[in-house]
């Protein structure tokens, strides 16, 4: 009697049986259709990626060295500190395309702080040769970060101490869960993001299946602006473990099927139980002492909507920033998805209609709105920006309380402007959100001595796409959250009100920005009315029915929604 398959998760396997032949056929199809869809790297962008890692690790050692030499300690701990430079995420499971950036991890020992990264990294990294672009640290997000272009390519980097040791040799391993001992909670989820990476690929039966099919919902989730951790989605983690949990389910299962069994169980997954890859333990008595992830005793863990729970000790949740709207259109997503993903497998549609591109701008909403961040430098509005993305989540969420929002869907990722302004006046009309007469703008002004005076405005837009409930008010007032956003965001400590603002415009779909369009997208136009309403005189009378309103100040600007606003 042959035994019995290898049992990888946490319950038996659904389906044994190998793939049949139409299943070979179809994914033979989404193969092809991801080489059509740009989804691997040329050899030569990949041997840049291994030089460009190269180079950040000749940094990161030279930053310890300099970190050591400034505290003053001895010149044994400052030439024999080291430092590492780990990946993890996509790149390190083998699953990243063209364009795809590259998440790292800085180790250093117990000697070396946080702030000592903050400090000094942006500036090497601006020394380099050729420099490093876009350099934007963000030392207050939930895991502090330092995001910067290296030679075209995209970095994340991230820092992490190892409390218990005063050297890290470049041959260090961090499978050991004693290296998490006396980690606060940046330095542990910095830590853990490699171990993660790590024993997924040792958690699944095929890895090579598994690659494909991550790569699949990547482009999947991308196409459908639902893929950005920050701004309350599955970032590229939680999406390969809950693939890597349908190869558990389906250990035979080529990629194809796999993907089509990913959205059979997640629509019907029962949220919030959660998504585990192996049994959590908790293993504080060995002497690592650290919270796991646990809904039956702390209130924060039975919050979690859509918990995904990390396989490696101590247990998290990756997906804890999903909020009730966020979740909403993860679900309708998939609904979406499944029907689509039939046809594919009958072999009555092709591959491509699954990755078909979002529609978040051209037909989802009438009303969204417009969260600008600017500054007074390009600089300083990369910092800027990288913050208030970092926060945007907060306003979502405030918003979510709120009895006439029904959803708050915020896109996936910010719009860059830099507009070249004829005076101040021009300035502080674009960080509002209207549009300038470029033509005018881009005309010459000069001061008194006879020299330019033009003077350039940076920005980013976020936007969050709103469904109202008009049946039980026809007001809608935001002001409590737009000030409770504001304040979050001005708590960062390098805030400065002179050099940094942030506005919210509600922003009717026929007024979105050009840019926000793909080529062959259809900007929305407004439609024509033919019931007569009455304008409130220049004195100021109740407003109408349907409107939105928010805080009227320098920092905040809301124009109000027209009637039928659902």
């Amino acid at each position: 009697m042959s035994a019995p398959p290898k049992q990888y998760g946490t319950t038996p396997p659904i389906n044994t049986n190998p793939p049949t032949k139409e299943d070979m056929e179809r994914n033979s199809e989404l193969v092809q259709e991801l080489k059509n869809q740009n989804c691997f790297e040329e050899k030569a962008e990949s041997d840049k990626r291994v030089k460009v890692l190269e180079i950040l690790q000749t940094l990161g050692e030279a930053f310890v060295k300099k970190a050591c030499a400034a505290k003053g300690l001895p010149d044994h701990l400052v030439n024999n500190s080291g430092g590492k430079i780990f990946t993890f995420g996509s790149y390190r499971l083998g699953a990243y395309g063209p364009g795809s950036d590259i998440d790292t991890l800085l180790v250093v020992p117990a000697h070396i702080e946080r702030a000592d990264f903050f400090q000094h990294v942006p500036k090497m990294l601006s020394e380099l040769n050729p420099p490093a672009e876009e350099v934007s640290p963000v030392p207050d997000a939930f895991v502090p970060i330092i995001k910067f272009e290296l030679q075209s390519i995209s970095i994340d980097l991230i820092f992490a101490k190892v409390p218990s040791v005063n050297s890290i040799p470049r041959d260090m391993t961090l499978e050991n869960k004693d290296i998490l001992k006396g980690c606060d909670e940046a330095n542990l989820r910095g830590l853990n993001g490699v171990r993660l990476t790590d024993e997924l690929l040792g958690l699944v039966p095929h890895p090579v299946n598994f690659r494909m099919a991550l790569r699949a919902i990547k482009l999947w989730a991308k196409s459908r602006a639902i893929y950005a951790n920050v701004m309350g989605f599955p970032g590229g983690i939680a999406w390969a473990m809950l693939v890597a949990k349908i190869c558990q389910l389906y250990p035979m299962a080529v990629s194809a099927v796999i993907v089509c069994k990913f959205f059979t169980i997640y629509t019907k997954w029962k949220w919030p139980q959660p998504v585990l890859l192996k049994d959590i333990l908790d293993e504080g008595g060995q002497g690592a002492g650290l919270r796991v992830w646990n809904p039956k005793i702390y209130a924060s863990d039975r919050g979690h909507l859509m918990p995904v729970i990390t396989p490696n000790y101590p247990c998290m949740c990756s997906t804890h920033n999903i909020t009730k709207s966020t979740k909403a259109v993860i679900l309708r997503e998939m609904d979406r998805s499944l029907n689509i993903i039939h046809e594919i497998m009958d072999g009555k549609s092709p591959w491509s209609k699954l990755f078909a591109p979002h529609t978040f701008f051209t037909q989802d909403y009438r009303y969204y709105l417009r969260v600008i961040s600017a500054a007074r430098t390009k600089d300083e509005q990369l910092l800027w920006s990288g913050l208030v993305e970092s926060k945007l989540r907060h306003l979502v969420s405030k918003l979510e309380m709120l009895d006439n929002i029904q959803l708050a869907h915020p896109f996936n990722k910010g719009f860059e402007y830099e507009v070249e302004c004829n005076n101040e006046d021009e300035v502080m009309r674009v960080i509002r959100g209207e549009n300038i007469d470029q033509s005018e703008a881009n005309g010459t002004a000069v001061d008194s001595n006879g020299k330019s005076s033009k003077v350039k405005a940076y920005t980013t837009s976020f936007y969050v796409g709103l469904v109202l409930d008009t049946s039980k008010s026809k007001q809608f007032d935001i002001s409590w959250a737009c000030h409770e956003f504001y304040d979050i965001c001005k708590t960062w400590n390098l805030y400065n009100d002179d050099m940094h603002s942030i506005h919210v415009v509600n922003t009717r779909n026929f007024e979105l920005p050009d840019n926000v369009f793909k080529p062959g997208e259809t900007k929305p136009t407004k439609k024509t009315k033919t019931i007569k309403r009455k304008i409130p005189n220049a004195a100021g009378k109740k407003r109408g029915a349907d409107e939105i309103s928010a805080p009227d100040s320098k920092r905040a600007h809301i124009n109000e929604v027209p009637p039928n606003a659902n």
